[in-house]
């Protein structure tokens, strides 16, 4: 089953009336789902989170009883489950998030983990921060206002994350008397401008979080909609293949050294799998050094294991002595990043200091550290149009093309190749504020 997809088809009118059956159908597969939600400023996305915890049952007596009471005292009228995540205290007084909020649950199929990211324009860095790692993205659309601005910033955001699966959630429909032509306009809007954008897997769900139409339990509101409900389409999105499994990456992270009686001669190089797959025997090679060995052995907190692929955070032990030590690569011999000073990236400004050319910065690149200059602003992309406009520099929030060159190599790919050797961030090193996000698009 699954829910109304970029053509408006719908794979659900194959089997009947698919997404119609209660949601938790137990399965084998607990893998873990990121998801960041985005939205114009009181589009529902706290709701909407909230729904999820409450339907799933996936929240405490005691934390219900708290949103219940301070719902009474708001004098909301209703159980306002957006409490459940908007925690800031200027949150609740606004009614807007401006934090990322994460939440947590699992069903029986799935493990979740939920960015409830800023809707103002004013906060686009924290919605930058919140949706870098996910591999779903839920934007809403208020039913009565349509495609926004902020919708399409959003989704173009999703589109420059690489975040491979956006599901557009049409809500309020409530508020629309459930008009089936009021979900189809927005339907075809919205996937005119997404057409426009690189975004490999686009869904469509009409939901009410207030009533909790479509969200955990199917509607029987909207019964032209024959389609999976949106927790059911999260639990069966396909996610493995969004994974680069042919590029070898291991950042090292640390060097493990007991020098216990029990692991006298133990030396395992710890980080966390961002491509490829590591494998005992495997002929590898160390960056930048460029000295090659073989994997003797991959050790986890749970003991030793025949294979690691992202995400895994693992210890890996050489067969040869090798000099290796934090912001070091393993790679495979014949697959290499790009070993570059000089980077043609995109860049989400983050600080109230806007960047001039000529701004020089600390640079973090994985686990491997470095000084970097902003050596030209090529232009800055209006979100809202896509139009690329000269810019002399860049505000808080703005994003734009830049040219870096740092001060020793860095082992990079390209951002649409892998997410994780292709992003890196700036920082000042005066004020120690992470100051922008950077996505690599070309090294040299």
């Amino acid at each position: 089953m699954a829910a109304v997809t970029q053509n408006g088809a719908s794979e659900a009118a194959r089997e009947g009336r698919g997404g119609r059956e209660p949601y938790a159908m137990p399965r084998r597969r607990t893998e873990l789902l990121r998801i960041a939600t985005a939205g114009s400023v009181d589009d529902g996305k706290s709701t909407l989170i909230g729904r999820l915890l409450y339907d799933s049952k996936a929240i405490l007596a005691d934390q219900l009883d708290h949103v219940v009471q301070t719902s009474e005292r708001r004098g909301d009228g209703y159980v306002n489950l957006a409490l459940l995540t908007d925690g800031l205290r200027a949150e609740r007084e606004q009614g807007i998030t401006i934090d990322v909020a994460y939440r947590y649950f699992q069903t029986p199929l799935r493990k979740f983990i939920i960015a409830d990211t800023p809707g103002h324009e004013q906060y686009t860095r924290n919605m930058v921060t919140g949706a870098s790692t996910a591999d779903v993205s839920i934007v809403l659309i208020d039913a009565r206002k349509g495609v926004s601005e902020q919708t399409r910033r959003h989704a173009y955001l999703a589109s420059l994350l690489r975040i491979p699966h956006l599901v557009v959630a049409v809500n309020k429909m409530d508020l629309v008397k459930y008009d089936e032509s009021v979900f189809y306009d927005i339907l075809e809007e919205m996937t005119d401008w997404a057409s426009r954008l690189q975004i490999p897997d686009i869904t469509f769900v009409p939901i009410s979080a207030l009533r909790g139409d479509n969200v955990v339990e199917p509607s029987d509101r909207m019964q032209w909609y024959g389609a999976s409900t949106l927790l059911y389409h999260l639990e069966h999105v396909v996610i493995a293949p969004d994974r680069n499994l042919s590029d070898l990456r291991f950042p090292i992270q640390w060097c493990i050294r007991p020098y216990s009686s029990e692991h006298h001669d133990y030396r395992g190089y710890a980080g966390q799998v961002a491509g490829g797959i590591l494998r005992p025997g495997a002929e590898v090679l160390v960056l930048p050094g460029g000295r090659r060995s073989t994997i003797a052995g991959i050790d986890t907190h749970e003991g030793e294991v025949p294979a690691a692929f992202p995400t895994m955070s693992v210890a890996v032990r050489l067969a040869d002595q090798v000099d290796v030590s934090r912001g070091d690569m393993i790679v495979e011999a014949e697959d290499q990043p790009t070993a570059a000073r000089e980077l043609e990236a995109m860049l989400c400004w983050m600080s109230e200091t806007p960047l001039q050319p000529r701004g020089r910065y600390a640079i973090k690149h994985t686990t491997r550290s470095a000084r970097a200059v902003v050596e030209e602003i090529e232009y800055r992309v209006d979100i809202n149009t896509l139009e690329h406009l000269a810019a002399p520099q860049l505000g808080l929030n703005e994003i734009g093309r830049v040219t870096l060159r740092c001060s020793a190599p860095l082992m990079v790919d390209a951002y649409s190749r892998n997410r994780t050797t292709g992003s890196f961030i700036l920082i000042d090193e005066a004020t120690n504020d992470t100051v922008a996000a950077g996505m690599v698009l070309t090294a040299g």
